[in-house]
Parts: C-alpha cells; sequence; structure tokens
C-alpha cells in the first residue's frame, strides 16, 4: 500500500492503544479495535490465499477463514443477495426480497444480485435477525471487523428503497457488530460520508473514489482510516498512479483485478504503494 508512515506490528493490533470504547446500544457494547491507520491492506473478497508479509489488513468473505496474524475484516453482502444464494432466499424469506409492482424481482443487473428490502421496520428487523447471524459468525470465526457491501442499493431500487431506509438498516449493523466487539466499515456512497460516524461506522473501504473525485469526503471523516481499491478496469494504473501521489503517503491504497481473484488464478493483479 503507501509508504507505512505509522506501519503497526502485530502485537500492537492487540495492545490496549488500538481499542476503543463501547457505543451506547440497546445491550452492553464491547470493546472493538479499529484497522491499523495507513497499514498495507488485501482485498481478497473473490478469493482467498496467504497475503505477504508485509499486509497487516486482509479482507475476505464470510465464508472464509481469516489470515493468521492479521487484522481481519468480514465481508458481508448486507443489502443485497449473493448470486447463489438466490434460490434460498426466494424459498426461505421472500418476504424480503425487495419486488416490482407486477412481482418480479428488483435486481442489480451488473452483479445479478437480488435487493433485500429495508422499506419498513419490520423488514429490518426481520433483516437483521438473518444478517445478524452472519455478523455473529465473524466474530466467531475470528474477525476483528465487517464490511457490509451496497450499502448504496437504494440507487438501484428504481425509488422503492430511500437512502434513510438503509442508513436505519445500518445503524441496526453497527448496532449489532458493536455489540459484538467488532468495528464495522462504511462500505463506499460517499453522499453517506458526512454521517457515517453518526450511523456508526468506524472506518471506511472505499472502491474507485479516485475515478469518481470523492476521495476527500472519506478522508474528511474518517482521516488516515480510509482503505482505497482502485481497479485495472476503469482507468488502469493512471488512476492508481494519481491516488498513490495524491493519498499513498497517508492511507491505504491499493490496485486489483475486478473480480479481486486468488493469486496465482488468471487475471490476478495486486499493487500498493
Amino acid at each position: 500500500m503507501i509508504t507505512h508512515v505509522r506501519r503497526l506490528t502485530v502485537a500492537a493490533l492487540s495492545g490496549a492503544v488500538l481499542l476503543v470504547g463501547a457505543f451506547a446500544s440497546a445491550g452492553s457494547a464491547a470493546s472493538f479495535a479499529l484497522p491499523p491507520a495507513n497499514g498495507q491492506f488485501d482485498y481478497q473478497i473473490g478469493g482467498a490465499y496467504t497475503p505477504s508479509s508485509s499486509v497487516q489488513i486482509v479482507d475476505r468473505d464470510r465464508l472464509e477463514a481469516p489470515a493468521a496474524g492479521k487484522y481481519n475484516i468480514c465481508y458481508v453482502n448486507a443489502f443485497q443477495t449473493q448470486p447463489g444464494d438466490a434460490d434460498w432466499w426466494k424459498t426461505n424469506h421472500n418476504d424480503l426480497l425487495l419486488k416490482k409492482a407486477n412481482g418480479s424481482y428488483v435486481v442489480d443487473s451488473a452483479w445479478n444480485e437480488m435487493l433485500l428490502d429495508t422499506s419498513t421496520a419490520a423488514k429490518r428487523t426481520a433483516l437483521l435477525a438473518i444478517v445478524g447471524g452472519w455478523i455473529d459468525g465473524c466474530k466467531a470465526s475470528g474477525y476483528s471487523a465487517i464490511e457490509p457491501d451496497n450499502l448504496d442499493s437504494y440507487d438501484r431500487s428504481g425509488k422503492r428503497l430511500t437512502k434513510q431506509n438503509n442508513i436505519d438498516f445500518a445503524k441496526l449493523l453497527a448496532t449489532r457488530a458493536h455489540a459484538d466487539g467488532l468495528a464495522i466499515a462504511q462500505k463506499n456512497d460517499s453522499s453517506m460520508a458526512a454521517n457515517g460516524k453518526a450511523i456508526g461506522f468506524d472506518f471506511a473501504v472505499v472502491e474507485e473514489c479516485q475515478v469518481y473525485g470523492e476521495c476527500g469526503e472519506f478522508t474528511d471523516v474518517y482521516g488516515a482510516q480510509v482503505y482505497e481499491i482502485e481497479y485495472t478496469d476503469n482507468g488502469g494504473t493512471s488512476n492508481f498512479n494519481k491516488a498513490c501521489t495524491a493519498r499513498g503517503a497517508t492511507t491505504s491504497v491499493i490496485y486489483r483485478d475486478r473480480d479481486v481473484v486468488a493469486k496465482g488464478a488468471s487475471g490476478y493483479v495486486y499493487k500498493f504503494c
């Protein structure tokens, strides 16, 4: 990633210096650790592999085991379905899938993911019973934080969901994560960044903020605890190099293939500055 101005050792990660106080919630929240600011980051949600020794932070899918000796972030698709889970949702929780007036599902066509219906308090509570269990599983597996994806699903809902619907669900996720002793990342959506701490987010994982000119919205709120991914298929190394020049000395910036495949797989790319 960056020039490691504040590089922390694994021993420091477990020390009290990184522990922050509990957040107020309905239950008693545990203390949780934040990822090392400006620590080298590896984004592995498309396939787990052994990270290099210099990597300090690893982000993996919730079904993968965390990487030994690293600060681990657990990826949870909290606002949309994973493509392979469509039948399970339809069979067990069809009422929690967002639908059009004709009864067809609202789908994010870019990734073939159905949108979860966060439109009412009752549906959000029902969704939390499911996604909250995944968060609990992240804790049980040994993760230190969660990354709930598709916070901005309301933008793909055809106005069937509002930003406030997803904010309200994100607040529930943050409370659950903190109660489990996990930090929680804001994933993308610069329009929410200014209110991110009030929602309950502790740091940010952002994709292509250099491309869209929105990195400042995140760093203004989260400072050095912004973990940025630029991709090979959208501006290539030019945007990555610009990001490194602009922020590489103070925040984590990496360059990855769009499918974030495992090392050794066809198309794998990983660089850091």
